[in-house]
């Protein structure tokens, strides 16, 4: 039986290929993104709190004593 090419492989190696030839690009003289290094810094950070804030918001947060103890409940 012929296995396929996971999703995941196939996404990193395409934005390893784009970063690969961004780095060229910006070697040679040539900027390829339309934005400055500050934006770039800005926008990163902005990604990552959106991350960290979805990911916070989305694991189960219990601070009450009565979800706490329904936590353990269900691990039970």
């Amino acid at each position: 039986m012929k296995k396929k090419i996971e999703k995941g492989t196939i996404v990193r190696t395409v934005a390893l290929i784009f970063a690969l030839i961004n780095q060229v690009l910006v070697i040679s003289g040539y900027n390829p993104l339309p934005f400055t290094d500050e934006e770039f810094g800005q926008a990163m950070s902005m990604v990552l709190t959106i991350g960290a804030s979805l990911w916070a918001w989305w694991k189960n947060n219990s601070f009450t004593q009565a979800a706490i103890a329904a936590d353990e409940q269900i691990r039970k």
